[in-house]
């Protein structure tokens, strides 16, 4: 067997995993099968089944605990498979993780550098979203332009470069997000806005650490919202 085949496999098992998580089949807080009973349920070796629990943990989805084996941490959104196949999530969550680092930096240094124009910009950017979401569209292009003007406001391109670079990795993201929302309560799609607005104010007052950290948790409450807590 060559690598892609392998590699090939593991993704099947990681996926069919994480499916049965997703259904409630491996219940959150339960331990998972030993690695021989999966190895026979999967029709895999053991170390493709090692390799794909070992990409479930490293999405923190499970853990391996002394004395009680291989736990289930979390349970991603049930109706995530609607709209994205299981085995995206991982390079969803790497996606998450980069934008919540770089894009925390980009709103405290904006919060220093904005000027007039710049949060004008942002006011007229987050009246916009609102103004779609309250008619019941999606607002996919319209939250990317906002994260989009705080970088620019950072004054930094590299900032700029990098979020636009993402472009299609984060509009799949936000476009994921925002489906879910969709059929979800109409309260969680107040709550979103409602973090946009955090940073929003924080930019206005002038507060990097109140931006960085408005950032930080509005992309961290959207993973979490993904992927479980």
């Amino acid at each position: 067997m060559n690598s892609r085949q392998a590699l090939g496999l593991v993704d099947r098992v990681y996926s069919e995993i994480l499916g049965l998580i997703v259904d409630g089949e491996f219940t959150q807080g339960h331990k998972l099968p030993t690695e021989q009973a999966l190895t026979a349920r999967f029709d895999a070796s053991r170390p493709t089944i090692r390799e794909a629990l070992s990409r479930l943990r490293a999405d923190g989805i499970i853990a391996t605990r002394q004395g009680s084996g291989t736990v289930v941490l979390k349970r991603p959104d049930p109706d995530l498979p609607r709209f994205t196949p299981l085995e995206t999530i991982s390079d969803i969550q790497r996606c998450y993780e980069f934008r919540i680092v770089t894009e925390s930096g980009a709103a405290a240094l904006a919060a220093r550098m904005a000027d007039e124009a710049d949060l004008a910009d942002l006011e007229r950017r987050f009246r916009l979203l609102d103004a779609v979401l309250s008619e019941g569209g999606l607002g996919v292009q319209e939250d990317f332009d906002f994260h989009v003007a705080i970088a620019k406001a950072s004054k930094n391109h590299f900032f700029v470069s990098v979020i636009v670079s993402m472009q299609t990795q984060v509009l799949f993201s936000m476009n994921l997000m925002r489906n879910l929302s969709m059929v979800k309560s109409a309260e969680r799609r107040r709550l979103v806005q409602a973090e946009h607005e955090a940073v929003l104010q924080a930019l206005k007052n002038r507060d990097p650490e109140a931006a960085s950290a408005a950032m930080r948790a509005h992309l961290e409450r959207a993973r979490d919202r993904m992927f479980g807590t």
